[in-house]
């Protein structure tokens, strides 16, 4: 089993994502955790798993088991895994799940075991430790299953900081709150669809808290019975759809959901015509209103005529051509629109009215062109997302009204040309996203009009020529990302706070070899933090050692397929605050010390991908390294890594196996890896001998010396009262304590009583009459023991068979041990006879 163990204070990885990862290769997954190894991922999805892989790190955090063939969890399957935070097993063919399966997974918030078999969940499914009934847990998944009886989500709902449980696409058919045993779930958000529910009844307020609820795709003659209102008075959010339900009962839910403030109904069109639309926009809180999957062809004038208070309104995915003129007329607060994904062969006309709108979506439609009063009087816009259509050119005059525009989404279109595209109205735009264009060139000026830019995104399906001073007005930008026939030295002319760029050179270059460099091509971005450069071209390059000149505060760079050799030595001598590193695909084959000494705060390298052939690092913190780094490196011979404090754990077990029975590389190490080697049978053999040893010591104590502890532990209770008593230095009150069962009450009071209190004149102390009410018994117990000069026991079988009256005599025995060497003789005696008994009735009771 692979233990993550140690913190890099400096790193050599070969990374295979970007951000600054480990990962680990366990026997059927893969692992990743950050530098600081606090979150720890492992993903065992897609690995044709027929079970749970007992390598599991116990301090993962994280843990995908997507799409296997596992059909059971048994309780030691996922045991240890304390640390568990977010758990999947979605799509495999789990039937099956033990009681306590989750029980070591105090932190676990996110479970989710959606898309597999199970018909039924034990009572005991989520008992945790100590009973905490897995506090954390928020989030459970059980959508896609074959659950049947509402019975199986009780042990969810009764968990005490349950947020969101998704039940849906199961069999359930009803949801009844009287066949729920609980009083009070803490549920907010319910998804319940796609069961052939026909009944969803609540008749307790056991869902105070419930915020959310899905109850789309339900049977034919659903019926709704919540006869009180306030049962759902939290509920904000509601789902539902089909024509399954009636219109009456659409009219029913509609009506009892006053606080809903957003609704989506789908597949509703022909309850359209009876008027839903009005009894929905009647909800007194409703402000989101979702229309989607409804095949409104065409919007016409009178469907959402009472909708004035919606502020958010949804028609994507209609299939729509048109809206009536004036289908929008009314809806004054209005505060997005989204009509994308319909069949739009032109911005619709019925938009120019709403002058209040901020956010429009007109994504995936059919628009070709641009008219220059197509977002007329739109003063208000904000944000315009225009992607994936057919636009090929844009005009200034189409955006001559949005002058309060911040985003501009235009990717996905194949605009060819920005000529006269920002002449007017986008002065404040901050985000202009245009990936996935077909642009040409771009000029100088293009963007001279649109100050006010921080991201600018032109990536194109293939090059273009950028020319000297294209963006030297836009100082504000801090995020650029372009595809580049060439660089130049002016290309980046004003952008002095530019902290981001990436460069595509396309594949069209292939098999062409060009001086893309007229000399620094970034001394005029002294702000700029990252650098990254995708080259798709077979090693085409031609780079000068100067290439990052002007970088110095530059803290990561990634380029691929960028350097045609090993870098110059004096490449990175002008970014010496550069902390990642990764030269990809690059043909580096044998960099020297003198490479990397200019860079001395590098915590990251990733050398993915290219011929080495010698590695040395010396003298670094290098603690553990993944035997996998050195698959992307094929040619490597000889690797030195003397003076580095590995770690000699299982955190390094697989690199040690590849040293041990590597035959290509040399490799140099300064510390024995058979000392971390250890005889696993001898370990096992100590471990069941010792387990042995303990079974057969507790078995014979259990069975020969049980009794006697139990007396040993009366014995040093009695001598903790005595000295507590001696102590206190108590008076007698009593001339006798008379210690009897309750099942002798009678011959105490009839036979005994008379005499010694009648005839004898004694003061008797009787636990029924003279014990303090509200004492701890033990107490009352000590003190009438030490108020009395004596203690008469009334030995019979029920009192030999109680644990009380063996408290007391014992307790009696050790406070008057000095008194009681009589106690020795009838010791003797008791031991030639089994007992000593009342004469029966009529025999010689004075003698007694």
């Amino acid at each position: 089993m692979l233990h993550q163990s140690g913190v890099f204070v400096s790193l050599l990885l070969v990374l295979l994502h970007i951000n600054p990862s480990l990962p680990y290769a366990l026997k059927n997954c893969s692992v990743q955790f950050s530098v600081n190894v606090r979150d720890v991922s492992v993903t065992c999805s897609d690995r044709d798993l027929a079970a749970v892989p007992d390598d599991i790190p116990r301090n993962a955090s994280t843990l995908d088991l997507t799409n296997n063939h596992i059909q059971m969890i048994n309780r030691r399957d996922l045991g240890g895994l304390s640390k568990l935070v977010y758990l999947q097993i979605v799509l495999n063919s789990l039937s099956h799940i033990d009681d306590g399966a989750f029980a070591d997974m105090g932190e676990l918030r996110e479970l989710d075991v959606s898309r597999n078999s199970l018909r039924n969940l034990t009572a005991n499914i989520f008992q945790g430790l100590s009973k905490l009934n897995l506090v954390s847990l928020q989030k459970v998944g059980l959508n896609s299953n074959n659950l049947h009886q509402m019975s199986e989500i009780v042990p969810i709902l009764l968990l005490p900081n349950l947020y969101e449980l998704d039940a849906g696409m199961n069999m359930f058919s009803s949801f009844d709150s009287d066949s729920l045993h609980v009083n009070k779930s803490n549920l907010r958000r319910l998804f319940f669809n796609g069961n052939p529910l026909k009944e969803f009844s609540i008749r307790r307020d056991i869902f105070p808290d419930l915020q959310y609820m899905d109850l789309t795709k339900c049977s034919d003659g659903f019926e709704w019975k919540v006869p009180n209102k306030t049962f759902l008075r939290s509920l904000t959010g509601l789902l539902l759809s089909g024509t399954e339900i009636r219109f009456e009962t659409y009219r029913t839910i509609l009506q009892s959901a006053e606080s809903v403030t957003y609704l989506w109904l789908s597949y509703v069109k022909e309850w359209f015509d009876k008027g839903l639309t009005d009894i929905a926009c009647q909800i007194p809180a409703l402000t989101n209103l979702d229309l989607t999957f409804n095949d409104i062809l065409v919007l016409n004038d009178t469907l959402l005529q009472m909708c004035s208070n919606i502020t958010e309104l949804a028609l994507a995915s209609n299939q729509m051509t048109g809206l009536s003129q004036i289908s929008l007329r009314g809806l004054n607060q209005l505060e997005q629109l989204r009509i994308g994904f319909n069949f739009l062969a032109s911005v619709p006309p019925a938009i120019r009215g709403l002058s209040t709108l901020p956010v429009l979506l007109l994504t995936s439609n059919d628009i070709g062109e641009l008219g220059c009063s197509d977002f007329l009087k739109l003063t208000r816009l904000m944000q315009l997302f225009l992607s994936n259509n057919r636009i090929s050119k844009l005009r200034g005059c189409v955006f001559r009204d949005l002058n309060n525009l911040r985003l501009l989404d235009i990717e996905g279109n194949p605009i060819f040309s920005l000529s006269d595209t920002f002449t007017g109205g986008l002065q404040n735009l901050r985000i202009l996203l245009m990936r996935g264009n077909d642009l040409k060139q771009l000029e100088k000026g293009y963007f001279e009009s649109v100050p006010m830019l921080l991201s600018l995104d032109l990536v194109s399906l293939s090059s273009y020529y950028v020319e000297n001073g294209t963006f030297e007005e836009l100082h504000r930008l801090e995020s650029l990302i372009i595809t580049a026939f060439t660089l130049t030295k002016d290309m980046f002319r004003g952008l002095r706070n530019l902290k981001s760029l990436t460069i595509y050179f396309p594949a069209s270059l292939n098999n062409m070899t060009n001086q893309l460099f007229d000399g620094p091509a970034f001394l005029n971005l002294p702000s700029l933090r990252e650098l990254t450069i995708k080259h798709n071209n077979r090693y085409t390059m031609v780079i000068s050692p100067d290439v990052l000149r002007g970088l110095r505060y530059l803290q990561s760079l990634e380029t691929e397929k960028f350097f045609t050799t090993t870098p110059h030595p004096d490449t990175f001598t002008f970014t010496p605050l550069l902390t990642s590193l990764k030269l990809i695909s690059s043909n580096v084959s044998l960099p020297t010390p003198e490479l990397f000494g200019p860079i001395p705060n590098l915590q990251a390298l990733d050398l993915s991908k290219n011929k080495l052939c010698w590695l040395k690092l010396r003298e670094n913190e290098l603690t553990v390294i993944n035997e996998t780094v050195f698959q992307y490196l094929p040619a490597l011979r000889y690797l030195d890594l003397f003076g580095n404090p590995f770690t000699c754990d299982c955190s390094n077990i697989g690199f040690i196996q590849w040293v041990k029975h590597n035959n290509q590389v040399q490799v140099l190490l300064d510390f024995d890896i058979q000392s971390c080697w250890m005889d696993i049978s001898f370990i096992c053999f100590i471990s069941s001998t010792c387990i042995i040893v303990l079974t057969l010591l507790t078995s014979f104590i259990y069975h020969f010396l049980m009794w006697q502890l139990v007396y040993a532990l009366h014995l040093f209770l009695a001598f903790l009262y005595d000295n507590r008593k001696r102590k206190k230095g108590i008076l007698c009150q009593y001339d006798a304590f008379v210690s009897y069962n309750v099942r002798d009450e009678e011959w105490v009071c009839r036979e005994m009583l008379p005499v010694l209190e009648g005839e004898q004149g004694w003061r008797l102390c009787l636990h029924h009459r003279d014990f303090q009410p509200g004492k701890p018994i033990i107490e009352n117990i000590t003190d009438a023991i030490y108020s009395s000069r004596k203690t008469i026991c009334v030995i019979s079988r029920s009192y030999l068979q109680s644990e009380w009256c063996s408290r007391e005599i014992q307790m009696a025995r050790w406070g008057r041990s000095w008194q009681l060497s009589p106690y020795y003789r009838m010791r003797k005696l008791v031991k030639k006879r089994t007992y000593l008994s009342w004469p029966r009735a009529g025999q010689h009771p004075g003698v007694f």
